[in-house]
């Protein structure tokens, strides 16, 4: 069994990364699981001015296993000029976009066993150059010439107490969301999910629902086409492939408790469609897991806080589900 510690990246740390990161280690230090932080060490000491001291500095994730239980251990790769809390800054990002390289390089030479990734701002780094939509994307790319076996991603999920939801679009405002659908674009975000459900939540023989675009699932054509034209040809795809697929049904009826119990992972067709449920579920608790990588990756299901950042007040509860989660799926692909 494959003992190495997760390795979490900082986030933008003019957010609330380095508290949350803070606090998840005084959470988990006794009991795990354990990992180490890719950052600005000195931003995550200032995060722990309740305690003084327990910033350890490293050299190699081997180091951060017998740490973890006394120090938070955090390889240290420098800020350019120490982050203002609640003022993000474009001069951070070379920083912040090296602590998730490094970190995914540590996971594919396996010196630790997955990435946790603290949330990132956008703006601040598109504006220093950065190409990609979010950290989904981004990974990717980083690990796009890795061999991976099967139905390559990335595909978004997010899970709260026991719904798994993934998404065919992400970041795309609703306006567009129909115009960017294609039959092609569900079969795989559906392949690449019950893959991961097989894989990573060693669930034998997934279920999967999928939703529908428009209201009552367009009432057979008469509040829209896109379940005839799209959705219902790319679930009669996926039973032709063998995946136990189903629908497409009414977004408005399926996330309740009794319909929860009938599927293992929903496909929905955008954003707020799958978050809405999973924040109502659990505000506090959702996970963000990227499926369809060589690598496992979850972070947090929330932004970078700035608004609260410094006031000792942010909930590290995301960050802590989305170390178990990690740690539970690094260990069944160990397995």
């Amino acid at each position: 069994m494959n003992t190495a510690p997760l390795a979490v990246t900082l986030g933008d740390p003019a957010g609330i990364g380095p508290e949350i990161v803070a606090k998840a280690w005084l959470a988990l230090r006794d009991c795990g699981p354990k990992f180490l932080v890719v950052g600005d060490a000195k931003s995550v000491a200032a995060a722990t001015s309740g305690e003084p001291g327990i910033v350890r500095t490293i050299s190699t994730p081997d180091e951060a296993l017998g740490a973890f239980p006394t120090s938070l251990p955090v390889l240290d790769i420098p800020l350019p000029a120490a982050a203002v809390l609640g003022r993000p800054d474009p001069a951070s990002a070379a920083s912040v976009i090296r602590w998730i390289e490094t970190a995914v390089d540590l996971t594919l030479t396996g010196k630790v066993r997955g990435v946790v990734t603290a949330p990132i701002a956008k703006a601040p780094l598109y504006e220093a150059g950065f190409k990609f939509p979010g950290h989904t994307e981004f990974l990717g790319e980083l690990t796009a010439s890795t061999p991976f076996e099967g139905v390559r991603g990335p595909i978004m999920m997010l899970t709260a107490a026991d719904l798994r939801v993934t998404l065919v679009t992400v970041h795309t405002p609703l306006a567009r969301v129909a115009g960017q659908l294609s039959i092609d674009g569900i079969v795989h975000a559906a392949q690449v999910t019950a893959q991961a459900l097989r894989r990573d939540f060693g669930i034998a023989a997934p279920r999967l629902a999928v939703a529908g675009l428009n209201p009552h699932a367009g009432e057979s054509g008469g509040i829209g086409g896109e379940e005839i034209e799209i959705v219902a040809p790319a679930v009669a795809v996926l039973r032709n492939l063998g995946i136990d697929a189903r629908g497409p049904f009414p977004s408005d009826s399926l996330f309740h408790a009794e319909a929860r119990a009938r599927y293992d992972g929903v496909i929905c067709l955008y954003h707020d469609q799958a978050l809405i449920p999973v924040k109502m579920l659990d505000f506090w608790g959702g996970v963000n897991i990227t499926l369809g990588l060589p690598i496992v990756r979850t972070s947090p299901d929330h932004g970078t806080a700035f608004d609260i950042a410094g006031q000792g007040i942010a909930r590290p509860d995301s960050l802590i589900a989305a170390l178990r989660a990690a740690d539970e799926i690094a260990l069944r692909r160990g397995a």
